[in-house]
């Protein structure tokens, strides 16, 4: 296509067209596009702490007597975490904090980086509450939570067979 085609003055056999069709249209969607589909592909996980999300990483397993939870929690301190029971619902909230200062000569940088997060994991079994284990240590709490003896007797396994 010409330069001439797209200039439309002194022109009065202009032929209408939808904007989807319009070439510049065309090649602004598309070049937004190739832009969205490239930063799509990048995993911005190491990004996360400066841009102020926080989202701790939780395990969960399960064996017939209990479900244990654990998650990392990196620079916190067991009296900014809260954990929680209610509904079939297992809720882990805490505040982050953290500040990092360095000095040197002829400089000084103090970075603080402030945020909270909620993490909730649902709990599909009937567990004793009176016997909830919590600890917290280097970084990681571990959650223990000891199914019923209602709970117990209630898995059933199911065999599998071979067609």
């Amino acid at each position: 296509m010409a330069l001439k085609d797209l200039v439309t003055f002194g022109r009065k056999d202009v032929p209408v067209r939808r904007e989807e069709e319009h070439p510049f249209a065309t090649f602004r969607r598309e070049f937004d596009d190739l832009f969205d589909n490239f930063f799509r592909s990048f995993d911005l996980q190491p990004f996360e702490g400066r841009l102020g999300a926080f989202s701790p990483k939780v395990d969960v397993t399960e064996n017939d007597k209990e479900i244990r939870i654990s998650a990392e929690l990196p620079g916190m301190d067991e009296k900014d975490i809260d954990v929680s029971l209610q509904g079939g619902m297992l809720t882990i909230r805490g505040d982050k904090r953290e500040e990092k200062e360095d000095k040197g000569k002829d400089y000084y940088k103090l970075e603080r980086s402030y945020g909270s997060f909620s993490r909730s994991v649902p709990i599909p079994v009937e567990v004793d509450t009176e016997k909830i284990d919590a600890k917290f240590k280097k970084g990681v709490l571990s959650i223990t939570l000891p199914k019923t003896a209602k709970a117990v007797e209630e898995t059933k396994k199911i065999a599998v067979k071979v067609e």
